[in-house]
C-alpha cells in the first residue's frame, strides 16, 4: 500500500452565511465524539454572529464591560475571546493519530497557515512561544484555541479581517489585559475579504501534501 491510500480525505466546508456559534459548536463536538477510525478529517470556514466564548479556563473578570454580546462558555483552551462578522475562523477536526502530529503541531500549523495567508498580502506576522496565536507589532490579528478529544481536534482559529473591534474592546483578549489587537485591514489598502481567503485556505490545503483528497462542500 503506498503513502498516498495512507493519507486521509479532508472534507472543507464552507458557509456561506453567518453560523452561530452554539449550533456549530455542538455539532463538531458531536462529529468528534461519533467519527471513526475511517471517517475523514473536516475543515469549516465560516463566520460567527457576534458572540463571547469563554474558554475552559475562562475567568468571570477577564469580561469588563457588560454588553448585549451573548457570553457562551465554551471546551475549548483559553480564556475569554471575541467572534463575529468580518473575522474568518477555521475549525479544525482532525484525527492527530493518524496524521501523527501531536498538540504542539496542531498549534504551530494553525499558527503558520495564519502567518503563510498574511505574508501573501504583504503583512509580516509572527507568532509567540508563550502566548499562542499570531501577532503583527505586538498586536494580536489572529487567535487560537483547540480541544483535543481521543486524540481527535476541534476547535481552532480566528483571524481578524474588517470586524469592528468593540467586542474586544469588552474583554481582555484571551485574558491578557490591555492586549491591542489588529485586524488585516488596518495593515493593508486593498486587503483580501472573507471569500478570497477561504479560496487561499482550500488552496494551501490542497498543495499541504497531508490528504490524499480534498473535497470542498458549500454548506
Amino acid at each position: 500500500m503506498n503513502d498516498a491510500v495512507l493519507k486521509p480525505t479532508l472534507e472543507i466546508r464552507q458557509y456561506l452565511e453567518f453560523t452561530p456559534y452554539q449550533d456549530r459548536f455542538l455539532e463538531m463536538k458531536s462529529y468528534t465524539e461519533q467519527r471513526d477510525l475511517n471517517s475523514p478529517d473536516q475543515l469549516w470556514l465560516l463566520q460567527h454572529p457576534a458572540v463571547l466564548t469563554q474558554g475552559q479556563a475562562g475567568k468571570p473578570e477577564h469580561i469588563l464591560i457588560p454588553s448585549d454580546i451573548p457570553v457562551v462558555q465554551s471546551d475549548r483552551g483559553g480564556q475569554v475571546t471575541w467572534h463575529g462578522p468580518g473575522q474568518l475562523v477555521i475549525y479544525f477536526m482532525f484525527d492527530l493519530n493518524r496524521l501523527k502530529w501531536n498538540v504542539r503541531t496542531l498549534v504551530s500549523y494553525a499558527e503558520n497557515l495564519m502567518i503563510e495567508l498574511l505574508r501573501k498580502y504583504g503583512i509580516e506576522a509572527y507568532a509567540k512561544p508563550d502566548a499562542p496565536g499570531v501577532y503583527v507589532n505586538d498586536r494580536k490579528i489572529g487567535s487560537l484555541g483547540f480541544k483535543i478529544r481521543k486524540g481527535r481536534s476541534y476547535h481552532g482559529l480566528a483571524l481578524n479581517i474588517d470586524c469592528d473591534l468593540f467586542g474586544f474592546h469588552t474583554i481582555n483578549p484571551c485574558g491578557y489585559a490591555g492586549l491591542e489587537m489588529v485586524r488585516i485591514c488596518d495593515l493593508v489598502e486593498n486587503y483580501p475579504d472573507f471569500n478570497q481567503l477561504c479560496r487561499d485556505v482550500i488552496e494551501h490545503f490542497q498543495n499541504s501534501g497531508y490528504f490524499n483528497d480534498v473535497k470542498v462542500i458549500p454548506a
